[in-house]
């Protein structure tokens, strides 16, 4: 992306010896198998390559849900589902008839006016917090479109949304602007499902879960005019709203007969219908537009999922393909109201720390309430982590994991050069640090001088007959006393 011109055997081979590079540092015994054994699909295209290696060194991101639905404070699109899942629960004055509740759904636009809209606000946070790039909800099941579609009245800037006529109701493209402006890299969600549109649920048939209420082989007229739609929305997107980084597709029972695998089909629903959008097709049109963009095509594992994404999950063992998890700051996705628990700083320094040396990256999920802002606890939290990055951020950017990844309370990453090695110390909140610290007899192997990162001074290293430790000092622990994670860092010899 903007990078054409550079030399054609540099795009060919700093690409590929990264994915090298990154497969030798996660080496790992046999014993520890893969939890996943479908095999990932190295992109091709040298520009994806590049992209992607540039995503492997951001680390840490943010993803923000946010539609109508917070005016009720219930959760994205799910209660519209009509399966007997606690997330498709529905609640409130319509809860008991199906058909009176998804009008009053449909009428949500109406009430919606997030007064305080704030999505500067949202990325200085961001920015603030070291995180690297945002992934954006441009359209969630329910099929409300965020953005200026021509495609849909159903949209923020519809004829029946409230919010219509405020100057910054193209939410999409404010927000992808507020946050480029603080140089972060851009993602769009996009979920491929639509349960508004009349070609996937079709009104002559009832819905009796999330897929498609009839059979598209059947009916191939209404499913390519489905396929058109979601092939439309998704080039407005990419060639309407400036540089994207990342196409993020939600939805994954929306996908070909080839990839309906008995593992699949136990949790897409009663009716697995082929649901074929014709991906390469939308990948072709959407490179067109932003070479080297990274497509996420999430669960449908194949040459359209430039990597992976656990959802509230850190993987057990260590992934030999890119990944990242996706894991909520608060209890949901999004702030549903006063009742939203959020989790500490420690947490989250602790979760960032354990899935960098796991080689992945962190998408931290907020969002903001009705009103358009992040509530005040979302930013405390921010700013509190962005604290820890200032200081330790070099152990994270530009990292890969080091063998053996994690020992007691230790976690290790190395400098993607392989020059710098680094251990974590994960402290407890009110934890009083001990005063000596053991480190790994591989980590500090000829080591014998240890940087403490944001102490001035070196720490000499203790070696005993059967392991090497640091001694941390009364002024050292008073200074450190409340820090998430101390880290140490040394030159490899």
């Amino acid at each position: 992306m903007g990078k054409r011109n550079i030399n054609h055997m540099k795009n060919q081979c700093i690409p590929m010896l990264f994915f090298l590079f990154l497969t030798l540092a996660c080496s790992r015994p046999a014993a520890e198998a893969l939890e996943d054994n479908n095999t990932y699909q190295f992109p091709e295209d040298p520009f994806v390559r590049e992209k992607l290696d540039s995503w492997s060194d951001w680390k840490f991101g943010i993803i923000i849900h946010w539609g109508p639905y917070s005016e009720w404070g219930i959760v994205e699109s799910w209660s519209l589902c009509p399966e007997d899942e606690p997330w498709c629960e529905r609640r409130g004055p319509y809860a008991e008839d199906y058909a009176t509740y998804l009008k009053a759904y449909k009428d949500i636009q109406k009430q919606f006016y997030p007064e305080t809209f704030n999505p500067e606000g949202w990325a200085k946070a961001a920015k603030k917090a070291g995180m690297k790039y945002v992934v954006f909800t441009t359209k969630h099941h329910d099929g409300f479109s965020m953005f200026d579609t021509k495609y849909s009245d159903y949209k923020i800037t519809g004829s029946e949304s409230r919010f219509a006529e405020h100057p910054k109701s193209n939410v999409v493209e404010e927000v992808f602007s507020a946050f480029r402006n603080q140089g972060l890299g851009i993602g769009a969600y996009f979920s491929k499902a639509d349960w508004h549109h009349h070609d996937y649920w079709w009104p002559y048939f009832p819905s009796l879960d999330r897929n498609v209420n009839y059979n598209p082989e059947k009916y191939p007229e209404k499913w390519q005019r489905f396929k058109d739609f979601i092939f439309n929305q998704i080039q407005e997107l990419m060639s309407d709203y400036g540089k994207i980084d990342l196409l993020w597709l939600d939805g994954g029972w929306v996908r070909p007969a080839a990839s309906l695998t008995e593992e699949t089909r136990s949790w897409l629903g009663k009716n697995q219908w082929i649901q074929d959008i014709d991906m390469p097709a939308i990948a072709k049109m959407a490179r067109q537009h932003q070479p080297g963009l990274l497509i996420v095509d999430r669960t449908v594992h194949g040459e359209f999922e430039n990597y992976r994404t656990p959802e509230q999950q850190i993987p057990t063992t260590i992934p030999d393909y890119p990944w990242e998890s996706c894991i909520t700051l608060g209890d949901s996705w999004y702030s549903t109201g006063p009742n939203e628990e959020y989790k500490s700083v420690h947490w989250a320094v602790h979760t960032l720390v354990k899935i960098v040396s796991k080689g992945g990256n962190l998408l931290l999920g907020v969002g903001p309430d009705k009103t358009g802002e992040f509530v005040p606890e979302v930013y405390e939290r921010l700013e509190e982590i962005g604290k820890w990055m200032e200081i330790n951020d070099k152990a994270i950017y530009n990292t890969r994991p080091l063998y053996p990844y994690e020992e007691d309370k230790l976690y290790f990453t190395q400098s993607k050069d392989g020059q710098k090695s680094y251990a974590f110390y994960l402290s407890q909140e009110e934890e009083e640090l001990p005063e000596t610290i053991v480190l790994s007899k591989v980590f500090l192997k000829d080591a014998f001088e240890v940087r403490l990162l944001g102490f001035d001074d070196l720490l000499p290293v203790v070696t005993h007959k059967d392991h090497k430790s640091v001694n941390l000092t009364h002024s050292i622990r008073m200074k450190f006393k409340d820090c998430p994670a101390l880290v140490f860092a040394i030159e490899n010899q």
